[in-house]
């Protein structure tokens, strides 16, 4: 029973913990440097999954493609993915412009991951990814956050998109079952020893303890980090590929009812319209990929 309950709440826990993220990563970021916030972000995590990992972890990976298997996930998730999006951000990119390319996901998934459906259900599923897609656009061009982008920053953020794309087919074709702690924990690990460096080379590294950076950094670790990812990883593992990419259609609303919230940032009736469109491209999504 408790595992029923689990899989019905997961989704809805990983969408709005996920949206949380740009709020509280801009509010982090004006007291710290992006990489260097990820680095303090995966060593924060990585020291809190450690006990964990010790005391609870089950099925241990007993061969060297299973441990390579979660590094490989780890890199294009935790580096690739959520590195070079910061990335873009520091080159110029706005919030809109990356929301709108990273909502391309579901319909690179499903195009490269062809549903076993029928024509018909193939054909519904397609109008539910472009219906999600289309809200996504609406709620950007609502709050007027789309904006030219430069080059090297562009070429960052769908770089990002290639990233979480493939580590969502790799995690659905690899085949292997990975304990949720352990494998989080291996992610940080490997997130913190590869952007550590990065954030050395590249950035200053100067930190400005402010209490928003505080909480901003609590709530990556805790919601982002261990809660959010680790529900994904298993969401993948237990589902379709397709219909738990196009979630992803839901963070960018959702994202700017959160930055209402917390930040006052301004909600328009555009975004409600968008909102709902893609509240019901992801309705029609899973409805054909059950």
């Amino acid at each position: 029973m408790t595992s029923k309950y689990f899989w019905l709440t997961a989704p809805f826990v990983f969408v709005i913990f996920w949206s949380g993220g740009y709020t509280f990563a801009k509010l982090g970021l004006m007291h710290i440097e992006p990489m260097t916030m990820l680095a303090v972000r995966y060593g924060i995590a990585a020291i809190i999954l450690m006990p964990c990992v010790l005391w609870f972890s089950n099925g241990w990976p007993t061969n060297k493609r299973h441990w390579s298997i979660m590094a490989t996930t780890g890199f294009l998730i935790q580096c690739v993915y959520f590195g070079l999006t910061y990335l873009a951000f520091k080159m110029g990119m706005n919030a809109g412009t990356a929301a709108v390319i990273m909502s391309i996901q579901p319909i690179l998934v499903a195009a490269l991951m062809p549903s076993s459906s029928g024509r018909g259900s193939t054909f519904f599923l397609w109008v539910g990814l472009v219906v999600g897609l289309l809200g996504v656009v609406l709620v950007s061009i609502s709050g007027n956050s789309l904006g030219p982008s430069p080059w090297t920053a562009f070429f960052l953020a769908v770089s990002a998109l290639a990233g979480i794309t493939i580590a969502t087919l790799f995690e659905k074709l690899h085949g292997v079952k990975t304990d949720p702690i352990l494998g989080g924990f291996v992610q940080y690990l490997i997130g913190f020893s590869v952007l550590l460096p990065i954030a050395f080379m590249t950035e200053t590294m100067v930190i400005d303890w402010q209490p928003e950076l505080i909480v901003s950094i609590a709530y990556l670790v805790l919601a982002n980090s261990i809660v959010s990812v680790g529900v994904y990883i298993a969401l993948l593992q237990r589902g379709d590929a397709t219909k738990i990419s196009s979630l992803f259609y839901l963070v960018p609303p959702l994202a700017m009812f959160i930055a209402w919230a917390v930040l006052g940032e301004a909600v328009t009736k555009l975004a409600i319209v968008g909102f709902i469109l893609s509240a019901t491209g992801v309705y029609i999504v899973n409805k054909q990929a059950s």
